[in-house]
C-alpha cells in the first residue's frame, strides 16, 4: 500500500522528473564534450574558457592517453567535472574553432578556383580578382600568369602557378 502511494506521487511530478535514460544521455554528452577537449592541441585549448581544475584534468588525460584503463577513467572524471559546470561557453568556443576551420577551407577552395580561372582566362579573371581585392598588385598577377603559361608550354613544373596561389592567399588574408 505504501508503495502505491509513492507511485502516485511520482505520477503528479512526472513533468519535473528526468528519467535515468535522459540523465545517462546527458552524462554521455558531457563526456563526449570532454573527449573533444582532450583531443584539441594546446594552442586551441588555450582559446577555450576552462577553469584550472578542468584544464588540469584535461592535461592529465592528454599525458596518459597511452594507458588504456587510466585514460578511460580520466575521461569519465572529466565528464563528471563537466556535469558540474556551465558548458555553454565551452561549447560556443568549440563551435567557433570548428567554424573558423570550415571558413579557412572554403577560402582555400575559392582561391584554388580563382587561380584556375586566372590560368585559363587571363586578364578578365585578373580583373575580377582586382575588383574583389583592390589592394592586389595587377602587375604581379599578370607576371605570375605569364610565367605559369610559359612553364605550362615548356612542360615544366608549375612553380609559377603555386606562386600565384600563394600570392592570392596572401592578398585575401590581408
Amino acid at each position: 500500500m505504501h508503495r502505491g502511494k509513492r507511485m502516485h506521487d511520482h505520477d503528479q511530478d512526472d513533468d519535473s522528473l528526468i528519467s535515468k535514460s535522459q540523465l545517462k544521455r546527458e552524462a554521455e554528452a558531457q563526456q563526449a564534450l570532454g573527449t573533444k577537449l582532450v583531443n584539441l592541441s594546446a594552442g586551441k585549448l588555450e582559446k577555450i574558457p576552462l577553469d584550472d581544475e578542468l584544464r588540469a584534468a584535461i592535461a592529465l588525460a592528454q599525458r596518459i592517453r597511452n594507458k588504456r584503463e587510466g585514460y578511460r577513467r580520466q575521461l569519465q572524471h572529466i565528464g563528471k567535472l563537466m556535469r558540474n559546470r556551465e558548458t555553454g561557453p565551452i561549447e560556443q568556443a568549440l563551435h567557433e574553432l570548428e567554424h573558423a576551420h570550415l571558413e579557412q577551407n572554403a577560402l582555400f577552395h575559392q582561391l584554388e578556383k580563382t587561380r584556375d580561372a586566372i590560368l585559363s582566362q587571363g586578364d578578365s579573371a585578373i580583373q575580377q580578382f582586382i575588383d574583389a581585392y583592390p589592394h592586389a598588385d595587377r602587375q604581379k598577377l599578370r607576371q605570375l600568369y605569364r610565367q605559369a603559361q610559359k612553364q605550362q608550354q615548356q612542360s615544366k613544373p608549375p612553380a609559377a602557378a603555386r606562386e600565384l596561389f600563394k600570392y592570392l592567399r596572401e592578398v585575401a588574408s590581408a
